[in-house]
């Protein structure tokens, strides 16, 4: 349960974070969800009366090629029934958030995949990276419904939006 949720907070973050409007690559896209997950951290604690479990101090998840590290993440379950296992709600994961796979990492303080909304916030200096490409900004916003993503600036003061930063590099052709 929470190792799947590892899981889908890493490839939704990943998968759509692509600001870059590049297909995703095949190694990415052709990760294997059933592969086992391990996740280490300093102390687990599940309160099982508040449906959550918290895993605090040097998190490191990874499954196949995405990895995910983070000072904590909590997991928010819901009650087991019918014949079904319990299924998570919403992962928070807080403190220097990373996720990176073989081509791609993002970067921020925290984030919150929702899986009622199927949104993923990230939040703090999100930074965005894919090759040489890289983007800035203060929070990434990603619609799973949709596919679309936003990532908006930090906000310099009253009236002032702030900005997003962008740096692309064209492709390369061989022998030049």
């Amino acid at each position: 349960m929470a190792k799947r949720g590892v899981l889908v907070l890493a490839c939704c973050l990943w998968f759509g974070a692509q600001a870059f409007a590049q297909p995703v690559p095949g190694a990415v896209s052709g990760h294997d969800s059933s592969q086992p997950i391990e996740i280490n951290a300093d102390t687990l604690e599940v309160k099982q009366d508040e449906r959550v479990a918290e895993f605090v101090g040097n998190v490191n998840a990874i499954q196949g090629n995405i990895v995910l590290r983070a000072e904590k993440m909590v997991v928010h379950y819901r009650q087991a029934g019918d014949g079904r296992p319990g299924t998570f709600s919403r992962i928070d994961v807080v403190g220097d958030v990373f996720i990176a796979t073989p081509e791609e990492t993002a970067q921020g303080l925290r984030g919150v995949y929702d899986a009622d909304r199927r949104t993923v916030d990230l939040f703090g200096s999100v930074v965005l990276t894919r090759g040489e490409n890289v983007i800035r900004g203060d929070k990434l916003v990603l619609n799973l419904e949709t596919g679309k993503s936003k990532i908006e600036g930090q906000a310099k003061g009253a009236g002032n939006p702030g900005r997003v930063r962008g740096y692309f590099v064209p492709e390369r052709k061989p022998g030049r």
